[in-house]
């Protein structure tokens, strides 16, 4: 069966999209942490992120870094979550959200019903932050 996770990345589904290459894409939560919380998703349909293979998950983390560092500048961010969970989609995923304090780590907290222009705001800075950072190959327009 394909995920919702799967579909996002068809475009079967709409998504604000701020990272895509040929191993996985990035793009923001519709319930967030903090303004900014993206997940970082393999294109591989893998349940448990212990299944990815060794360079794919590499691939995921690395990405998940470089996101990281564009919402530290962007949201001016004390500390970058991460989190790799999965028991709301059964599709290995990474969340990463820039934090102020460790109140931001509670996923039960997330916000819901985000208006569509604030998601649409933290995902133009965002993908202006990772151009800025030389990442722009890989920033969907």
């Amino acid at each position: 069966m394909t995920t919702l996770f799967s579909r996002i990345l068809d475009r079967e589904i709409p998504g604000r999209f701020v990272w895509e290459d040929d191993v996985c894409a990035a793009f923001l939560t519709i319930e967030p942490l903090q303004p900014g919380h993206t997940l970082v998703v393999p294109r591989a349909e893998v349940d448990h992120w212990t299944d990815l293979p060794e360079d794919a998950w590499a691939h995921v983390m690395a990405v998940a870094q470089s996101i990281g560092t564009a919402q530290r500048e962007t949201f001016s961010a004390e500390r970058i979550g991460l989190l790799v969970q999965g028991y709301e989609i059964a599709h290995a995923h990474v969340h990463v959200w820039p934090s102020q304090s460790s109140a931001d780590f509670d996923l039960a907290a997330a916000r819901r019903d985000v208006p569509a222009d604030e998601l649409d705001e933290a995902a133009s800075r965002l993908a202006r932050a990772l151009r800025d950072l030389g990442h722009g190959h890989h920033v969907p327009d």
